[in-house]
Order: structure tokens, then C-alpha cells, then sequence
């Protein structure tokens, strides 16, 4: 497995309404104009394990990456449990982000799971999507951001699960992709898929449009093998290669504190250059 810290080399306004964890909160001004874009995303593990040791852990492990824009995947909000939505109580404790959540269960529900994004770019639009199958309860959300008066588009997904769902995970990313607007955004798609990039399932984001920031081979696992999971890669960073050069990539929260990890799986995070 690559160290936590250590780089890879890779090769080659529109208002949001802001209602209760599914809209946005906060947010920055303009910001000046970068030449690259800091990419991070965790499966976060809900409140799984020993919630309010991770929790530190996590902020810590999401600070040191200074990523303009997180993909989280297993976030919960339960009203029973006490328990705020997590990417809410994450992105207070980072300071300078706003949150957009997005779930299958309805709004105004008392336990709400999903995915979310947060970010310290300006936001241009937001829009969700239940994925097919329907029946296997998956999402996407997505974020038009201003990358220095740039639009890009950036969305985060949580995948079918079961290794022998190919077919359903090509699915739920050809919905994924048809759903995207086609006006020639930069695109970069984030998020747990539950496979590795030889997957069948994966070919739309493995093949030549689409390149993973995380080279094939550079890292053994983003699953935590201390919580029992097998080595595999199934967490990814895959950029358009139209638009996106991966300058450089790593996983993070791979190292315990106090034999305490953040989560059952790593980040990975990522810097791209625009090209």
C-alpha cells in the first residue's frame, strides 16, 4: 500500500434554495482563479464503530487534504440517535464549506443515509437523481462549480455493492451519465463504487473519456483491512481526460490514531490540472 502522505506521479448564478440538509449552507465569495483543483473523497462509515472517537479523526484526516471539494458517501442523519447529519457537523468543524446532501429517504424524515458534497467554491447549480435500478436505493448529486470563473461540473455516487453486480453498477452509471447535462462541462466523478477499475460495470469511467486521478496499481486497498475487508480499490476520483490532467494522488486516513481509524475504508485525494 503507498503511504499515507506520499504523492503519485499521474501520467499523460444560479440561487439555491436552501431547505433543511438538502440545500447549501454558507458559502464564499469569488475566489481568484486557480490553475488546479484539489479533490478528496472518504466513505465515512455513518456512525458505525465508535462514532465520537472517528469523529476527530475524520476532521483531522479531511483537514490535512485542504480539498476544495469533498465526496462523502455513507452519511447519516438520525433524529432518534441525537445524531446531525455528519457532512453538516463536518464541514462546521472544517470551516468554509457549504453542504449539499442528497438521500433517498424523504425529506423530513427522522433517519436519513446518503452521499453529500462539500465545498469552498462558488456554486452555480445543484441538482439529484435516484438511480436505476430503482430498487437498489442508489443516488447521485451533483455541483456546478465556479473554478475560477470556470463552470465544472463535479458529482459524487455510492454504488451497487454486491461483486458479482457488473451489470447493475453499468446501469446505474450509464443513468448517472445520461442524467449529467451534455453542454460540454468539465466533468469529474467522485464516490465509493464498490469495485475496482477492471470492474465490467466501471467501462464507462475506465474507458477513453474518463481517467482515474488514482492510477490502476498505485494503491492496495481504500478498504480497511483492520475492519475485516479484503485489499480493493473501489474508491475513485475519475476526471475527463478532455479537461484534467492528474498531477498528483494519495490516500489518506490509512493510519490509526490510538489503534483508532476514521473509517472502514481511505480517502483518496487528488490534485488535477486543468489543461
Amino acid at each position: 500500500m503507498i503511504s499515507r502522505r506520499a504523492l503519485l506521479a499521474a501520467s499523460a448564478a444560479l440561487p439555491l434554495a436552501a431547505c433543511a440538509n438538502d440545500g447549501l449552507a454558507g458559502g464564499p465569495a469569488d475566489r481568484e482563479p486557480i490553475p488546479s483543483l484539489t479533490l478528496a473523497t472518504f466513505n465515512i462509515w455513518h456512525d458505525m464503530g465508535d462514532w465520537p472517537a472517528r469523529r476527530p479523526l475524520l476532521i483531522a484526516a479531511l483537514r490535512a487534504q485542504n480539498a476544495d471539494v469533498i465526496a462523502l458517501q455513507e452519511v447519516l442523519e438520525d433524529a432518534d440517535k441525537g445524531l446531525e447529519n455528519q457532512a453538516e457537523i463536518l464541514a462546521r468543524e472544517l470551516g468554509g464549506y457549504q453542504v449539499a446532501f442528497v438521500s433517498t429517504d424523504p425529506q423530513g424524515a427522522r433517519r436519513r443515509y446518503g452521499s453529500a458534497l462539500l465545498t469552498r467554491l462558488p456554486v452555480l447549480a445543484r441538482d439529484s437523481v435516484r438511480l436505476e435500478p430503482l430498487d437498489d436505493y442508489r443516488t447521485a448529486l451533483r455541483l456546478r462549480l465556479s473554478v475560477g470563473g470556470r463552470p465544472v461540473d463535479v458529482a459524487v455516487t455510492h454504488l451497487a455493492w454486491q461483486q458479482d453486480a457488473g451489470a447493475v453498477r453499468a446501469r446505474q452509471i450509464g443513468h448517472l451519465l445520461s442524467w449529467l447535462p451534455q453542454d460540454g462541462t468539465p466533468l469529474i466523478v467522485m464516490g465509493d463504487f464498490n469495485a475496482a477499475q477492471d470492474d465490467s460495470g466501471l467501462a464507462a469511467l475506465t474507458g477513453p473519456r474518463f481517467i482515474s486521478a488514482l492510477p490502476a496499481g498505485a494503491a492496495e486497498t481504500t478498504l480497511n483491512p483492520a475492519k475485516g475487508h479484503p485489499n480493493r480499490v473501489i474508491d475513485h476520483i475519475f476526471v475527463e481526460r478532455a479537461f484534467f490532467t492528474p498531477a498528483a494522488a494519495h490516500l489518506f486516513g490509512d493510519q490509526p490514531t490510538g489503534g483508532e481509524y476514521p473509517s472502514d475504508h481511505f480517502g483518496v485525494a487528488a490534485t488535477v490540472a486543468f489543461n
